[in-house]
């Protein structure tokens, strides 16, 4: 059976200052996963996602508020969310989180 391995996902890319950063390191024709890394005081405003998401942090800390909570994400805080959730987050110190799109079906 095919498979794709990674053996540490925060090597494909590098924090930046004052950035973010994301690389997509899998895609097939229902899944797509991207590698995100966030300087300390960066972060995404609030949006939705067409798709399932699946978030994962590795290393770091965010301020993650989806649905209006407001939730501490630190390395091994895993989160789903139905298509559509509003969400944004803010890094409180340098951060790798994985984020993987699922379409439904």
């Amino acid at each position: 059976m095919p498979h794709f391995v990674l053996s540490d996902v925060a090597s494909v890319i590098d924090i930046q200052p004052s950035a973010v950063v994301s690389r997509v390191i899998f895609r097939d024709n229902r899944t797509e996963v991207t590698v995100f890394g966030f300087d300390a005081g960066e972060g995404l405003s609030e949006h939705q996602a067409r798709r399932a998401a699946i978030v994962q942090v590795t290393k770091g800390r965010l301020e993650f508020i989806v649905d209006d909570e407001q939730l501490d994400a630190k390395p091994g805080f895993w989160l789903h969310m139905d298509p559509g959730t509003p969400h944004s987050l803010t890094a409180l110190e340098p951060t790798f989180m994985l984020l993987t799109l699922v379409d439904a079906g």
